[in-house]
């Protein structure tokens, strides 16, 4: 059976029913933690200038979030999806490609609320896309052929807007053909100096995603062998990979991929998180900055090609490309001794501290790191004037056990909400979240995160 089938038919034949509670309570968590994201991203310039072209067209079902304007739901997706990855605060997965599952999310709830459909299929939806793009992850490296993590986007926000839909296994065969023969996204997007659309790749696929299921809804058919065929994603684009669709998380053996997403713990890139923390450490052992003589960082090939490598990751410019910059965030974690949503404010990326300590930094690929892959390792290590070495190491363990404590993770809502909504509405946002599988229509919920209304 081809890839697409076994695909279509685990989704076809997945059912809430299936869901143990602890992954229907990762479910929750994501919702929170991605609502959170986005609202710390309503005022950046890529969702500025899509609403603004958003306003342009007709109106839809789905609604915009934080906002009582509704369009369609490939546009909702697009622009929602873009909020959501802007600060790079969203989720993670990292394996043999990186990724944010969250970035499927946003296409579920526009489809969903576009149908009509309860909270329960929402998120039986959102448990099929993260199963789908995570288990692709784990078998498939895309970045080092030149193409973006967004193509794993592609298949998986495919399936699970195709579920909400109710399309039969052919008509997701059709779907899937269709979103990934005509929209394959180059890694280009990362690389060099950093544009609005880093943050829109991964929301352009989902509203491909969109745009293919509903085509598939209405008979449109799409090419066959999408996988396999001579000129097919194996051959083109990923290489060969062997996918056990029977191994995926189903009622017999609960190994749902949705229990191993990592909720980031700085608005940063995913590879670099390591850096920042050994950087804040090393920091409290300084008398102060002027004290440091250099700063050599070893990271992974992964770490040096796309955070450090290209001149534009020296001396950022944007916002987009001083959160993929490697030396730049190193600088201002030991500056600062954090990294918040504030760090990456273009106004101060030229700041002459932060040129000043950069400039005191050498970055390496280290291979022993790089066969730590997927722990995410980085060294820090600085030399101070006086000669005294300070080095700090760390790497997570792996993808397993990444749980994170409710109250962590309303921590992180709240820093987003606090200056936007009033307590009351924040305790409803919350109270409709952690009770979502109670909600039979999703219309409360997108009532709920609307800003108050001048």
């Amino acid at each position: 059976m081809l890839l697409a089938e076994r695909l279509a038919d685990y989704t076809v034949s997945l059912s809430y029913h299936d869901l143990p509670e602890g992954v229907i309570h990762a479910t929750r968590q994501r919702l929170v933690d991605t609502i959170g994201c986005a609202l710390g991203a309503m005022d950046s310039e890529p969702v500025r200038s899509i609403r603004s072209y958003l306003a342009t067209l007709p109106a839809g079902p789905s609604t915009l979030f934080f906002d009582r304007m509704k369009s369609t739901p490939e546009a909702a997706a697009f622009l929602n999806a873009t909020m959501v990855r802007f600060l790079d605060y969203n989720d993670g997965y990292f394996s043999l490609e990186p990724g944010h599952s969250s970035d499927n999310i946003p296409a579920c709830l526009a489809v969903a609320q576009a149908e009509g459909l309860t909270a329960k299929h929402l998120i039986l939806a959102i448990v099929i896309a993260y199963e789908i793009q995570m288990r692709l992850q784990d078998v498939a490296s895309l970045f080092r052929r030149g193409w973006d993590h967004v193509n794993f986007v592609t298949v998986s926000a495919t399936l699970a807007v195709g579920k909400l839909l109710g399309l039969s296994k052919t008509q997701l065969v059709h779907a899937l053909g269709m979103a990934l023969n005509g929209h394959i996204a180059l890694r280009q997007v990362r690389s060099g100096e950093l544009s609005g659309w880093k943050g829109a790749s991964a929301a352009n696929a989902s509203r491909n995603a969109v745009f293919c299921a509903y085509l598939a809804k209405h008979g449109m058919t799409g090419p066959s062998s999408i996988f396999e065929g001579e000129m097919g994603f194996f051959n083109q684009v990923s290489g060969p990979f062997e996918l056990d669709v029977r191994a995926f998380g189903n009622r017999e053996n609960g190994d749902f991929h949705i229990l191993r997403a990592r909720t980031k713990l700085y608005p940063t890139n995913g590879e670099m998180q390591t850096a920042v923390m050994a950087a804040i450490d090393l920091r409290e052992q300084l008398s102060g900055l002027d004290d440091i003589a250099t700063i050599q960082i070893d990271t992974t090939d992964v770490g040096f090609k796309f955070l450090a490598k290209d001149p534009a990751k020296w001396r950022p410019t944007t916002r987009e490309t001083a959160d993929h910059s490697l030396p730049y965030t190193v600088a201002r974690a030991l500056i600062d001794g954090t990294i918040t949503r504030a760090t990456y404010d273009e106004a101060d990326l030229a700041d002459p501290r932060v040129i000043e300590v950069i400039d005191k930094i050498s970055v390496r690929e280290d291979p022993v790191l790089a066969a730590q892959m997927p722990s995410l390792a980085n060294r820090v290590t600085i030399q101070t004037h006086s000669g005294k070495i300070l080095s700090k190491e760390l790497g997570t363990q792996g993808n397993a056990g990444m749980g994170i404590a409710d109250a962590q993770i309303e921590r992180k809502f709240r820093d987003f909400a606090r200056t936007r909504l009033p307590e009351q509405q924040i305790r409803n946002i919350l109270e409709i979240c952690w009770t979502l599988e109670r909600q039979e229509s999703l219309e409360p919920f997108f009532a709920a995160i609307a800003l108050p209304s001048d």
